[in-house]
């Protein structure tokens, strides 16, 4: 009933003439979105790009075979069925979602595909009546479950020298440019620069309410302005740090978070139970910071405690006296 709604059949409703057609649509469809990884990829993952190549050229095979078994049974009007036509049919994610991604995510997402295909001719195999068209459809199904070993062979001819090795190594560099370094300074920002503003408040008034009040507008008017100058010095294209919105996005919501980490004590009304609460929050902060300088930023873990727990120390100290002089 709501297949009908919607202007949909259910694959079980269709003819075997209408299985070829859609089984055409998608490996069209398939070959375009295995092209468009590949040149997406091109220039910073070559390699890669070359498996993604083959593989629509391997798509485009099925294709042919699909459209010479149809001619052979039906003639030569293929009618146009796609996969938003049928009800309970595998959907594929539009493109410009996921070339926007990184690498490992464009291979999931083709693992993806390739299991879903082979799930479909697996399906309309078993249905066919017509002898051809089912060990066709079987063949179909066979190669799609081997076409990701078909595409770790086919790295690897393409992959001498280690290029699958710089590639990876690349991949994570552009991830750290684009998002673990703009996050950390954002969460730097957030969880140092607001120490001194909200510990200040809250020992000059000794009040939770109002504490929260300004630890609120400190941490959210900062994640603003972080994100915004995150964007906007830096559009990426030559210093190849990436998206700016994607390193605005991380900056400003990093800055807030670090921010809001030692001001949310403060909805406990009682003062010195939401004070000791948010000076345990903050160095939990500043060692989370410390971690991910070491873990990403490759920055010797003393190093980064002596820079961040110390000086975030110093900024909460500073905060504290003035607060209470």
């Amino acid at each position: 009933m709501f297949a009908s709604l919607a202007g949909r059949r259910r694959f079980s409703d269709l003819s075997e003439k209408e299985v070829l057609a859609l089984a055409i649509a998608s490996e069209e469809d398939d070959g375009r979105i295995y092209a468009s990884y590949a040149e997406r990829l091109r220039a910073d993952f070559p390699d890669t790009a070359a498996t993604f190549d083959a593989m629509a050229a391997e798509e485009d095979g099925h294709r042919a075979r699909l459209i010479a078994l149809f001619q052979q049974r039906f003639g030569t009007v293929i009618p146009l069925i796609r996969r938003e036509h049928v009800a309970g049919y595998y959907s594929r994610r539009p493109v410009w979602l996921v070339e926007n991604l990184g690498i490992e995510r464009i291979r999931r997402e083709a693992a993806q595909m390739e299991d879903d295909a082979a799930g479909f001719y697996a399906r309309a195999a078993q249905a066919s009546t017509d002898a051809a068209t089912r060990k066709l459809l079987g063949d179909l199904a066979h190669e799609e479950r081997r076409h990701l070993d078909i595409a770790e062979h086919l790295e690897a001819s393409h992959k001498e020298g280690g290029a699958r090795v710089e590639e990876d190594a690349r991949a994570r560099r552009q991830f750290v440019l684009t998002w673990v370094q703009p996050g950390l300074a954002g969460l730097m920002d957030g969880s140092v620069s607001t120490l001194a503003p909200i510990f200040a408040t809250a020992f000059a008034t000794q009040n939770s309410g109002t504490t929260l009040l300004v630890g609120l507008a400190a941490a959210l008017g900062a994640g603003i302005s972080m994100g915004f100058t995150e964007a906007a010095h830096d559009d990426g294209v030559i210093s190849g740090r990436g998206s700016p919105i994607k390193r605005g996005f991380a900056s400003g919501v990093m800055t807030a978070i670090g921010g809001l980490g030692h001001a949310l004590p403060y909805l406990i009304p009682d003062f010195w139970t939401a004070t000791l609460l948010a000076v345990a929050v903050v160095f939990v902060e500043l060692w989370v910071i410390a971690f991910i300088q070491n873990r990403y930023m490759e920055t010797p873990f003393l190093r980064a405690v002596v820079q961040v727990v110390i000086g975030g120390a110093l900024v909460l100290a500073t905060g504290i006296l003035i607060g209470g002089s």
